[in-house]
């Protein structure tokens, strides 16, 4: 069963990659803004919708960014659900500097499953279950097999190419705290490098071994880092919340995360 859930979740990220990918290219994105000030675009709208037209058919419950307000009530005795972001980094999609994803992760009693997040613009596909790890693969939209996807897949984390310890930090909402635990890894090791990445690829780079950690001490919600955290735990990782010092939880009453560290397990 498990296996065909992850199967289900790479073909809905992959089809509503499809649909993404023809807006960004025509350039027409009709941009609103939502309540909270943020951009929607109709590839938003589009992605949500081929992502539930897959999602439906498992019977499983569906938190999606761009899905209905469902209230905490309705939401509390959900054992399962999926945690769907049909595009993560809006702002990096209308920039068109190709740093978004498409997230999608199946949750089980709080903690995640599965994790599926595609990079529609380079076709580079990060999957993960608890039974089989966590793997990274390059799809070609426009001919793929999901099982040859999942033979092709290469674990992580990768072979590291360098000595440097590496940050990866967000490109769009860097704030003072983060800039200050920057400047405290600066004092305990010799060669720090810092990368700036949009949405959930700050989580695939310490997935994979190319980032050492990942500081985020801005706000995200559950939908920005579900996926990403069951990518980097299955690879070896902890996503650990920066207030409770535990792993962070899913299906909360509140959907705003705390802050949170991705690092190796100590």
């Amino acid at each position: 069963m498990g296996n065909q859930l992850l199967h289900t979740a790479i073909i809905a990220a992959l089809e509503a990659s499809k649909a993404i990918l023809e807006i960004y290219h025509s350039g027409a994105f009709d941009i609103e803004l939502k309540g909270d000030s943020s951009p929607l675009t109709r590839a938003d709208t589009a992605s949500h919708d081929v992502i539930m037209s897959y999602l439906e058919a498992t019977d499983i419950p569906v938190l999606s960014e761009e899905g209905r307000d469902i209230p905490y009530q309705e939401r509390k005795d959900w054992k399962q659900l999926w945690i769907v972001d049909p595009i993560d980094g809006t702002k990096e999609f209308i920039k068109r500097n190709g740093e978004f994803t498409v997230n999608i992760a199946l949750i089980e009693n709080q903690k995640p499953l599965i994790g599926v997040i595609f990079v529609p613009v380079t076709g580079e596909l990060y999957f993960s279950s608890k039974e089989l790890g966590a793997f990274k693969v390059l799809v070609d939209l426009e001919d793929f097999d999901v099982k040859t996807l999942l033979a092709k897949g290469n674990k992580l984390p990768l072979q590291r190419q360098d000595n440097y310890f590496t940050i990866v930090a967000s490109r769009s909402h860097m704030s003072a705290e983060t800039r200050e635990y920057i400047q405290q890894m600066r004092e305990i090791h010799e060669d720090v490098k810092l990368i700036s990445k949009g949405s959930s690829l700050k989580l695939c780079m310490v997935a994979e071994g190319t980032a050492n950690c990942y500081p985020r001490f801005a706000p995200t919600m559950e939908w920005d880092t579900a996926a990403g955290q069951a990518i980097c735990e299955h690879a070896g990782l902890e996503v650990l919340d920066w207030s409770t010092k535990q792993d962070m939880f899913y299906n909360r009453e509140k959907l705003l995360n705390n802050w949170f560290l991705v690092k190796k397990l100590d």
